[in-house]
């Protein structure tokens, strides 16, 4: 998997926030091991150092933790808890400014049928 990078935030702030998104997509399930830091180095080409930045703030916002000699481990409920967090972040943040848009654009709920995407 090639991932693109950029400017907005370090890197490992950018690969944290890409294993949540997996993490609240169910993969790896609660209770399962991640890959290894090797294997997502690889998979990301990029040092390790950095994957194990990311995983380590993952382990302050207490999503994994670390299990000495097996590795990091998805802990019980964090997908509910990165679900509220960013639903959270989506109404604070993103929401007031994409229902301003929509607002100028004339646009209704009903003219965005998105249950049909």
């Amino acid at each position: 998997m090639l991932s693109t990078w950029n400017d907005t935030a370090p890197i490992y702030r950018q690969l944290a926030q890409q294993l949540a998104g997996q993490l609240m997509d169910g993969e790896p399930a609660e209770g399962q091991p991640m890959p290894s830091v090797r294997q997502l180095a690889q998979q990301y080409l990029i040092n390790p150092l950095t994957v194990s930045r990311a995983l380590q703030s993952l382990v302050d916002e207490g999503f994994l933790e670390p299990r000495r000699g097996l590795g990091m481990y998805v802990t019980e409920g964090a997908r509910k808890r990165l679900m509220h967090s960013e639903r959270d972040a989506f109404l604070k943040d993103e929401w007031p400014v994409l229902r301003e848009r929509l607002r100028r654009l004339g646009l209704s709920a009903k003219d965005l049928n998105w249950e049909q995407a």
